[in-house]
This record gives structure tokens, sequence and C-alpha cells, in this order.
């Protein structure tokens, strides 16, 4: 089964959409989004023109406010402050990757956990360690609605993640240990990296390494989530070797179309959870 990720990502958006008519018509209000876009990196560019797009299809006020690559850290903070404090903006994300003389940590913290739509705050971050209600970042949400498609009880499956990152990897384990899954992370300095793989009844691989995943990595039953996105000859390729693997596992992602298009629909999701949740 190869998991159609744009398809699973139009239902979400298509739930979302009606969602946001529904409490317009009892409110007269709806969530309003704003993303903040430093400097001309090309992928980012590229990303955020695609959330603004999917923002506005779903019915969500979007708004992207672009500053140069040599903005001061101190401009950026005070236009966060600004959008904490504004009743019409439901979620605030600030681009990564951020330029050298900007504090990545600073800017996350200075997001209104209530706001923080990528669910990168300290405070969501605890929160969800915690098993506490909290805005969870887009990619491990996209990843386990992606999971739950295929397996909707998880309970006692073995989860191996495949990187550590703030991102992604330790979200995601978080997420499987609440679905009472027995999770295991593994990173560059795990040793005998394969033969843990091959414990995984689920797979998430996101490490940014192309095709490290091959067929000898994997169980035939396995749930393979492939969330890297490297970029090899012009192609665009995963961290799992799709041609090798697919027609051995029960399911697995393709790249591009698997888990990117959950990404954006997962954060459009969280900006109406914030715009219920005010």
């Amino acid at each position: 089964m190869i998991i159609d990720g744009k398809k699973e990502a139009a239902i979400l958006r298509e739930e979302i959409k009606n969602e946001i008519a529904n409490l317009k018509k009892k409110t007269n209000k709806v969530p309003g989004l704003t993303v903040i876009l430093i400097g001309e990196f090309a992928p980012s560019q590229i990303y955020v023109r695609n959330k603004e797009k999917n923002s506005k299809e779903v019915g969500i006020n979007s708004n992207v406010i672009k500053y140069p690559s040599d903005v001061s850290e101190e401009e950026v903070l005070n236009k966060i402050e600004e959008l904490n404090k504004d009743k019409n903006i439901s979620g605030i994300l600030v681009q990564l990757p951020l330029p050298d003389q900007i504090n990545k940590e600073k800017v996350i913290n200075a997001i209104d956990p209530l706001k923080d739509v990528d669910g990168f705050n300290p405070v969501n971050v605890g929160n969800l360690a915690s098993g506490y209600k909290a805005i969870v970042p887009c990619t491990p949400l996209g990843c386990l609605l992606l999971i739950k498609k295929v397996e909707k009880n998880l309970s006692g499956k073995h989860a191996v993640i495949i990187g550590r990152s703030n991102l992604n990897g330790k979200p995601m384990a978080q997420l499987l240990l609440k679905e009472n899954c027995t999770v295991t992370i593994v990173h560059s300095k795990t040793k005998n990296l394969q033969n843990e793989c091959l414990k995984a009844d689920i797979l998430v691989a996101a490490v940014g390494v192309p095709n490290l995943v091959k067929k000898d990595w994997v169980k035939n039953d396995a749930v393979v989530i492939d969330v890297g996105i490297n970029k090899v000859d012009n192609k665009i390729i995963g961290d799992v070797n799709f041609e090798e693997i697919k027609d051995k596992v029960r399911a697995v992602t393709p790249v591009p179309g698997g888990v990117g298009p959950m990404t954006i629909a997962c954060l459009l999701s969280n900006t109406l959870e914030c715009f219920k949740a005010r």
C-alpha cells in the first residue's frame, strides 16, 4: 500500500473548511494566521506561498510579513509581541531557518504558546511530553494521522524513529508513546542501526540521509513513514529507498506526495484549534 498524502491532506482540508464555515455562521469570525518570512531562501518562499494558498482556500485569514535577511532581532521580537496582543490573530509562525543574527530560541520563546501553531514553544513541548493537551508540531502530527489511516490501534506496536530532532524525532516519540507504542529512537551514534530498524512495526525516517533505509532494513509487515526531503541530481527523494521497499512492506509514504502535504494541512488544523481555544 502506498499512502497517498495528497489525498489524505485534501480530506483534512475539506473538514477544516467546513468547520470554519460553520464557526463563521455562529460567530462571524474566522481564524487568522500570520507568517513571518525573513530573507530570500527559496525553499522557505515556496513553502510559505503554499501555506498562504492553502490557508485562504479553507477560509483562514492569512497574512505574510516579509523582512530582508539583515533585519534586526529586536524588530522581529517586537513584531511577535504586537501579534501576540492582536485578537484577530489566532496563529503565529516564524518560518525557519533564520539568519545568523537572530536567535531561534528567543524567537520561539517569544511566541504566545496559545498562538504557537508550529508547536515549538517550550510550553507546548513540555505539555506534549507530559501527556497534557498541547499544540503538536505539524510534521509529526501529519505522520501520526497517516499511520492511523493504515493501523487504527497502535497499542503494543514497536515504533522506531530514525532521528532525534526537536522538530520531528522527539515529538514523534511522544505522540507514539501516547498511542501505547514501545518507542525506540535511533540516530547517528546508534550501533547496529539496521538491526534496530528490523524490529520496527512502524518506522519513521527523519534524518536527512538519501535512501538510507533499504529493503533489508524493514520487516515485511512494517508501516514506513518517510519524512526525509533530499535533493539528489535535481530530484527530490526521501530517506527511504522507495523503489526497493514498496513491494515488501505493508505501507509506505512516497517522497514527494506523502508527509509534505499533511504537514501543511496540520498547520491549518492547528490554526483552527488555536482559534477555537481562544
